[in-house]
């Protein structure tokens, strides 16, 4: 199956992240399935679109959007799949439905940079990270790697990526580039 200007995919392990293993069982930690926190974000590309340039190829890992692999239900109360899904191993993914690919290392698609938060050094405040700031862990070109940057207020959204916490950054709200003050340490919480 290929599609002209969307990319196929397939979820990496299944549509749903919602179970954690301890001790050798599965415990079920979430049971909601309009929680958007529980849904897999991770997919497999199977085609690439016929039209358009891309640097994904068949077979990369991607990140994509959460309404992706999403069950909801309607006004009447209707289990309903997302309008990508094809088959429970076939979906149909936008372009800027992906935020991330990997092939031999992550890569951000354009547009989009995803960075580390960092930890808070107030005394007087009860935060574990430091508002609006962040150090670039994965780009688009806009900003380096490592960079110590600023952002608008919600613009970030939350990934775990590799078991680190990760903001999706809009690469045009980052509002500036600080210089290093030699006591930023990324944040990264033991639950990721």
């Amino acid at each position: 199956m290929k599609s002209v200007y969307n990319f196929v995919v397939t979820p990496l392990k299944n549509r749903y992240n919602n179970t954690k293993n301890i001790g050798g069982k599965e415990l079920v930690v979430n049971t909601e399935m309009f929680n958007h926190q529980y849904v897999s974000r991770k997919a497999i590309v199977k085609a690439i679109p016929t039209v358009g340039d891309t640097d994904i190829k068949v077979g990369d890992t991607v990140i994509v959007h959460h309404n992706v692999f999403r069950r909801w239900h309607d006004v009447k109360g209707v289990e309903k799949n997302s309008r990508s899904y094809i088959d429970e191993q076939t979906y149909i993914v936008q372009p800027d439905q992906i935020f991330l690919y990997k092939n031999i290392k992550w890569k951000a698609q354009r547009g989009y940079c995803f960075v580390a938060p960092v930890k808070s050094t107030s005394k007087l405040s009860v935060d574990k990270e430091k508002p609006l700031v962040g150090i670039v862990k994965h780009t688009d070109g806009t900003v380096n790697k490592g960079d110590l940057i600023g952002f608008r207020p919600d613009s970030e959204y939350e990934f775990i990526i590799d078991g680190q916490k990760l903001y999706r950054v809009l690469s045009n709200f980052i509002t500036i580039k600080y210089e290093y003050q030699g006591n930023e340490e990324e944040y990264n919480p033991s639950w990721a």
